[in-house]
């Protein structure tokens, strides 16, 4: 996959029970390849690779293009040695909203306690319907970027949001 990816980010009301309303989850653990200018992702999702490249933000971190290639297993494990230090782990939720599916994002680690949504959209002006669980939007806020997460975790930063999102 390649293309422009456009997304918005929010935070997630903790008291709102995202996980029912999900249709599927998977367990991620993803590294970084220093890039100079890109992002350069390694990820491994349940029993599957991915390598990842993602090109600077744009529109106050809306759109960015992306490249995308499923790996091996075995290829994802190797190069994740090469990772700079740092491993995101986390689940993901899938949860359908309108013509919408949400990734909600369920971090562990020195980032646990925070929850995530993000979507996908076809345009930056694109409307879409908000679930319930959706909070403060964190779109192109880059201490919520995994790439900077896994130098500058949350339990460094935590105190700075609001009490229903720490």
């Amino acid at each position: 996959m390649s293309g422009f990816e456009i997304e918005r980010k929010f935070l997630v009301h903790k008291q709102v029970d995202y996980k029912s309303q999900a249709f599927a989850s998977s367990r991620i653990k993803q590294g970084y390849i220093g890039a100079k200018g890109a992002t350069v992702r390694v990820r491994m999702r349940d029993d599957k690779g991915f390598l990842t490249i993602k090109g600077p933000s744009t529109d106050g971190g809306l759109k960015r293009y992306e490249f995308e290639k499923e790996i091996s297993l075995d290829e994802a494990e190797h190069l994740m040695q090469l990772c700079e230090p740092g491993i995101i782990d986390k689940t993901r939720y899938l949860v359908r909203c309108g013509d919408h599916i949400f990734e909600v994002d369920e971090f562990y680690g020195d980032n646990e306690g925070l929850v995530m949504a993000e979507v996908e959209l076809g345009s930056e002006d694109e409307s879409f319907e908000k679930p319930d669980f959706l909070g403060l939007e964190v779109t192109g806020d880059a201490r919520f970027y995994n790439k900077h997460m896994r130098r500058f975790p949350f339990i460094l930063w935590r105190g700075t949001l609001p009490q229903e999102y720490r």
